[in-house]
């Protein structure tokens, strides 16, 4: 079973940056994907940004050229937010599919979820 750690959340002015961290910790076979979800006050839960193993990283349309998805180690990622806009105010997210040890049947798990608020 695998369980997330996420940190890094906070109150920034409109164009600042900010930096989330996941790491998960526990017994799995294998992660296969790291993601980084968000929910606004209202709104439905939307992708932010995945990392696959042996296929690579996407983006939200959203997103793209402001925040930067990377991983540095087999389960530790991390989400650079820059040029943070007031529309991207919400929880955000950590999600991570994994294959389980025992049945290598792929599992998924969420973070607790860390605010994120932009003010204008």
């Amino acid at each position: 079973q695998v369980q997330l750690v996420e940190s890094g959340g906070g109150l920034v002015q409109s164009g600042g940056s900010l930096r989330l961290s996941c790491s998960a910790s526990g017994t799995y076979f294998s992660i296969d994907t790291f993601g980084w979800y968000r929910q606004a006050p209202g709104k439905e839960r939307e992708l932010v940004a995945t990392i696959t193993s042996g296929v690579g990283k996407t983006y939200a349309d959203s997103v793209k050229g402001r925040f930067t998805f990377s991983r540095d180690s087999v389960n530790t990622v991390y989400l650079q937010m820059n040029n943070l806009k007031p529309e991207d105010t919400a929880v955000y997210y950590c999600n991570v599919r994994y294959k389980s040890l025992a049945t290598l049947r792929q599992l998924e798990v969420w973070g607790q979820g860390t605010m994120v608020t932009v003010s204008s």
